[in-house]
């Protein structure tokens, strides 16, 4: 069984916006803002929504820079996560009941308190290049395997 979620990241020169998840999936861990698509919405029109529900801002136009699929180690159910970047925005970043927004310096980023697979990915949505993969996480969210390509295209 796949679930369809969105990862959005502001990103501008030098400097990247990241939240700090606080309580459920991945509390405790820097991260872009994101969740679940809903049945009633595009994965953008998620994307945005996130965005606005998880750090106060609406983003201007974003631009699809990954998917990626997530597994767990036993568990049947795949993440399939689309991972967006956003330069501009309106509005100041401010905290939700689940996310703490903050900037992080693009040499900076805390990837030792972030997901694992983030330090493989990041690089290339750095350098704007497009890319897919899937990562297979085992006890304590260790990678037991991972597959990432950049590709020219990415299919909406």
């Amino acid at each position: 069984m796949r679930k369809v979620f969105t990862l959005t990241i502001i990103h501008q020169p030098a400097r990247v916006l990241l939240g700090m998840k606080k309580r459920g999936f991945g509390a405790g861990r820097w991260n872009g803002f994101g969740g679940k698509v809903r049945e009633s919405e595009s994965i953008e029109e998620a994307a945005r929504r996130e965005m606005s529900e998880e750090a106060g801002i609406e983003v201007g136009s974003i631009e699809k820079m990954g998917v990626i699929d997530f597994e767990f180690q036993g568990n049947p159910e795949i993440l399939q996560v689309h991972i967006f970047c956003a330069q501009e925005y309106s509005g100041e970043p401010q905290g939700s009941e689940e996310m703490r927004p903050q900037w992080f310096k693009t040499d900076e980023i805390p990837f030792d308190t972030m997901w694992p697979d983030d330090k493989y990915w990041f690089p290339l949505f750095l350098s704007g290049k497009k890319f897919k993969g899937n990562f297979l996480f085992g006890p304590n969210d260790v990678v037991l395997n991972q597959q990432l390509e950049e590709v020219e295209h990415l299919m909406a």
